[in-house]
């Protein structure tokens, strides 16, 4: 079981999603994203399987949860900066977790 201390070892910000792109490359459908993750963070970017869900022009611009503080993926040819946070939906594709209300780009869950 964890801990609350370990739990807030976890550093999971709040960006918006700037780029979406397709990513041909990847052994399951996803996209290559750029996320804003505010002044302290920058933008960074992330490796998400989302097409069974959302079309690009749907996510570019939504605000999602990201772990900022993992280590790097390599994806095949692409860099993962960070995880984007989502729950599989009744299909079992990604649901992406979102704030319910406009919030601040890098603000800190808690």
């Amino acid at each position: 079981m964890a801990t609350f201390e370990e739990f807030q070892k976890l550093d999971i910000r709040v960006g918006r999603i700037l780029e979406v792109e397709d990513f041909p490359e990847a052994r399951r459908p996803s996209y290559k994203l750029k996320i804003d993750l505010g002044k302290e963070i920058g933008i960074k970017k992330s490796v998400a399987q989302l097409p069974g869900n959302y079309r690009k022009e749907a996510l570019k611009g939504m605000l999602v949860l990201c772990v900022v503080n993992f280590p790097p993926r390599q994806v095949g040819p692409a860099l993962s900066e960070v995880l984007t946070l989502g729950v599989p939906g009744r299909n079992g594709e990604c649901i992406l977790i979102q704030p319910e209300r406009d919030v601040e780009i890098g603000g800190r869950l808690y």
